[in-house]
């Protein structure tokens, strides 16, 4: 198991230090004094020594995993962040009021016994009876008020923008809530899957303070939080969706490095091990206390240009970007297959989808280098292009592809690899105008073109188009799902042609596990406790 070190273990964080400075020293000197993996292991066993007084002291867990993950862990605020790690967390914690359930192709609920629309801006939906929270606090009618509510005017809310298109939330009888919208909302379901259900009688007696004990109603609970470093939850055994051999606890520990993902893994400290880059895989394979899985992705990937700001405020330079990308021989040489092309923010499987969607960007630098003469560049252009490192798969060798190839199509690009939590940062500000990223848990694409491509969506990209906003419209209004399909495939072909954004692919994630459990994962990219099974000796 990872131990973390507590303020007691001064002395042994000192020896890590020394510890760490010898090995940046050995991997500078000399030739190949410890490979990259010999010195995971050193750190691993200083990390070990260090933790006298760790998590793994105090908490003596019947079971636990503890999982390698790679995104930031922002805030014990569950509306501060709206990256995929933190929106499985929460929704575990608390419940959430939607979710996608894979198996059957549709929207369920933990909270709602059913639901309905009255009309096309008012939906009424019937609260399951009993439900209680980890304290014993019944669930409310007012309880899902106030979520809602919270969500739009907290001023640390990251996630206004999956509720924008509500108005007003009410309470009809005790179990019966109705969420009224300010125009026809087709995908309200959707937007519903990223809203956890806070306590409004926690809110008014302690305020934001409510957010340490977090109670919910899901089948785990808050244990501890330390943010940009892990998580623990533990198992809530009165809840009806555990099971007996679900880990008692769940510890989800930032690794970005591959290379420390996989030996953790192999060293037992962790038992899953998120996005195995494709060259490490068979390594993977061939450990004995190891095993690889295979699971897709919804999660779009994408270079992103903000036409806010100059080249990228010219049709042209974008285009030109989309045809200067060698997307086939990235996925064949640098992915070594484990992606799917995308011709646009949704691929098979996804609602939307279109197999014969007009996507006019192959490969063809020359095509890049006349539209870059077009936009007033003949002699090429200079950018900047920001990569993320160690958030996705192969990140960095990927975005160093692109701009290559960028290069060889008149771009001149200065490489820009910030850490991720100081990136993430920015691009949700509108601080950066070109940067590769991915967008996780699309199943249904309306909040996602809303978030990146409508005009007020967000300021990540900053696009704005009156006549895409119209579209986005009409696919929110339209209840007829296969007119709905039509309006969809016409928003994403005109995102295709004004290019803020050229998308790329879908991973095919692979999951290094401990031959010590079973998981499924889910399509979304959340990490549910309910997926674990360990196994018995």
């Amino acid at each position: 198991m990872l131990h973390f070190p507590s303020a007691s273990s001064a002395d042994a964080i000192a020896g890590l230090a020394k510890a760490m400075e010898y090995l940046g020293h050995a991997e500078t000197k000399g030739p190949a004094m410890f490979t990259t993996s010999s010195r995971w292991k050193l750190m691993a066993g200083a990390l070990l020594i260090a933790g006298s007084a760790s998590l793994a002291d105090t908490a003596k867990a019947a079971s636990r995993v503890t999982i390698a993950v790679t995104e930031t862990i922002a805030s014990t605020n569950p509306i501060a962040d709206s990256v995929n790690l933190m929106y499985g967390v929460w929704c575990q914690v608390y419940g959430c009021m939607m979710r996608y359930d894979d198996s059957k192709q549709d929207y369920v609920s933990d909270v709602f016994e059913s639901w309905k629309v009255e009309n096309p801006t008012t939906w009424v939906f019937t609260i399951k009876p009993g439900l209680k929270r980890h304290n014993g606090e019944p669930v409310v009618a007012e309880d899902f008020v106030h979520s809602i509510n919270r969500i739009k005017t907290d001023p640390q809310s990251r996630q206004a923008y999956n509720v924008a298109e509500v108005t007003e939330v009410l309470v009809r009888d005790p179990r019966t809530v109705v969420i009224k919208t300010k125009n026809p909302a087709a995908p309200l379901p959707d937007y519903l899957t990223f809203v956890i259900v806070m306590s409004k009688a926690q809110w008014d007696a302690h305020g934001r303070d409510a957010d340490k004990d977090a109670f919910g109603i899901g089948p785990y609970k808050l244990k501890k939080l330390v943010v940009d470093n892990y998580i623990v939850l533990e198992k809530d055994p009165s809840n009806p969706e555990v099971s007996a051999d679900n880990p008692d606890e769940l510890v989800f520990q930032i690794m970005r490095e591959p290379e420390q993902r996989v030996t953790a893994l192999f060293n037992g400290e962790v038992q899953i091990a998120q996005f195995i880059p494709p060259h490490m895989v068979d390594r993977v394979q061939q450990n004995s206390a190891a095993k690889i899985i295979m699971s897709d992705s919804v999660e779009a990937m994408f270079v992103a240009m903000s036409p806010q700001t100059p080249p990228f405020d010219k049709k042209e330079v974008r285009q030109a970007v989309g045809y200067a990308i060698d997307r086939d021989t990235i996925i064949k040489r640098v992915l070594q297959g484990q992606a799917t092309r995308l011709n646009a923010p949704v691929g098979p499987g996804q609602v939307g989808y279109a197999p014969n969607i007009d996507y006019k960007y192959t490969y063809d630098p020359a095509k890049s280098r006349e539209l870059l003469k077009q936009a007033g560049y003949p002699d090429g252009v200079a950018v900047d292009f920001y990569a993320t490192v160690g958030r996705y798969t192969l990140d960095k060798q990927i975005c160093e592809a692109i701009a290559q190839m960028l290069n060889r199509a008149g771009f001149k690009v200065s490489l820009k690899t910030p850490e991720w939590s100081t990136l993430w940062a920015n691009v949700q500000k509108g601080g950066v105008p070109f940067y590769y990223m991915g967008r996780g848990s699309i199943i249904d694409p309306s909040v996602m073109m809303q978030q990146y491509f409508g005009t007020g969506g967000s300021p990540r990209i900053g696009y704005s188009s009156p006549e895409l906003d119209k579209l986005l419209v009409k696919e929110r209004e339209t209840f007829d799902h296969d007119a709905r399909m039509k309006v969809l495939q016409q928003a994403m072909g005109m995102i295709n042609d004004e290019a803020p954004a050229v998308f790329l692919w879908r991973h095919q994630m692979a999951w290094g596990l401990s031959k010590s459990i079973e998981y499924a994962p889910e399509v979304n990219g959340y990490i549910y406790g309910t997926k674990i099974h360990i196994k018995s000796k």
